[in-house]
C-alpha cells in the first residue's frame, strides 16, 4: 500500500472520529452557532430600518439592509464555527489521546486533516443553517448565476479552510480548552470590525485601512459582489490572497507545532 494511500485511509479514519465527537457533543457546535443566528435577527429585527435608511437611502424598507448583513454573518458563523476547531484540537493535546497515536502505525498529518476536513464540513453545514434563516427572514440572490453560486461557495469553503489552519494551530499552542477558546476569539472579532454590519466609508477615517484590509473585508465584499451584484473590484483578488495566505501560514505553524509537541 502507497504512502498517499495510507495517509487517506488514516485521514478518513480521524474524520470519523472527529464527526462523531461533533454529533456526541452538539453543545459546542450549537453554541457557537448561535451567535451569528441571533446577530442576524437582532441587527435586522431591532436595527434593520435605521440602518436600512443608511444603506439605501430614506425610504429604504428593512430588505436593504438584510441584503447587506447576510453576506458578512456568513463569513462571522465560519469564524465562530472553527473556535470549536481550537477547542477540540487542544482537548485532545491535553487529555493524552495525541500521544497514544504517536505511538500507533498512522500517518502523522492525518490527525491535524481529519480536524481540518471535519471542521470545514460542520463550517459548510453551519453557514447552510444561518443562510437558511437569512432566506426565511427575507435574504433574496435573484440576479446571481450558476457560476457565481459555485464561486460563492468556494470562497466559502476557501476561507474556511484558512481559518481552521489558523485554529488547529491556535489550539496545539494552548494549555487548555478554555485558553483555546480566548485564543482564538479573534475569529469572532474580527468579523465585528469588518465591513459586516457597517460600510467600511462610514467608519473613522484612522480606522477605515484596518477593517478595509484585515482579512474579513475583502472576503464579505466579495461575496456581495457575488450575491449581489455590487461592484468586486480588487477585494477579490486580497479575499483569495488572504485565504492561500493564511492555508500556508496555518499549515506550517500547525505541522511544525505538532512535530515538535512533547505532549
Amino acid at each position: 500500500m502507497s504512502s498517499l494511500t495510507l495517509a487517506v485511509r488514516d485521514t478518513n479514519t480521524m474524520l470519523r472520529r472527529n464527526l462523531l465527537h461533533a454529533r456526541r457533543y452538539p453543545s459546542l457546535t450549537l453554541n457557537l452557532l448561535l451567535t451569528p443566528v441571533m446577530l442576524l435577527l437582532l441587527f435586522v429585527y431591532i436595527f434593520g430600518d435605521v440602518m436600512s435608511a443608511g444603506i439605501g437611502g430614506a425610504g429604504a424598507d428593512r430588505s436593504a439592509y438584510i441584503a447587506y448583513i447576510v453576506p458578512g454573518l456568513l463569513l462571522l458563523t465560519i469564524g465562530s464555527t472553527v473556535v470549536g476547531t481550537a477547542v477540540s484540537v487542544s482537548n485532545d493535546m491535553t487529555e493524552g489521546i495525541i500521544a497514544r497515536f504517536r505511538t500507533m502505525a498512522i500517518h502523522r498529518s492525518s490527525v491535524l486533516v481529519g480536524h481540518v476536513v471535519g471542521s470545514v464540513l460542520q463550517s459548510v453545514l453551519s453557514v447552510v443553517v444561518v443562510g437558511a434563516v437569512g432566506v426565511a427572514i427575507g435574504f433574496r440572490s435573484t440576479d446571481a448565476t450558476v457560476l457565481e453560486w459555485l464561486a460563492a461557495f468556494g470562497l466559502l469553503v476557501l476561507f474556511s479552510a484558512a481559518l481552521t489552519w489558523v485554529a488547529v494551530g491556535m489550539g496545539l499552542i494552548s494549555p487548555t480548552a478554555e485558553a483555546a477558546s480566548n485564543n482564538a476569539l479573534p475569529m469572532v472579532l474580527l468579523p465585528m470590525l469588518s465591513s459586516a454590519f457597517i460600510p467600511v466609508e462610514t467608519m473613522p477615517g484612522w480606522f477605515r485601512p484596518i477593517a478595509e484590509y484585515q482579512p474579513f473585508t475583502p472576503a464579505i465584499e466579495t461575496l456581495r459582489g457575488l450575491l449581489l451584484g455590487t461592484e468586486i473590484g480588487h477585494n477579490g483578488w486580497l479575499a483569495v490572497g488572504w485565504s492561500v495566505g493564511l492555508v500556508v501560514l496555518g499549515y506550517f505553524w500547525a505541522t511544525a507545532k505538532f512535530a515538535q509537541d512533547p505532549r
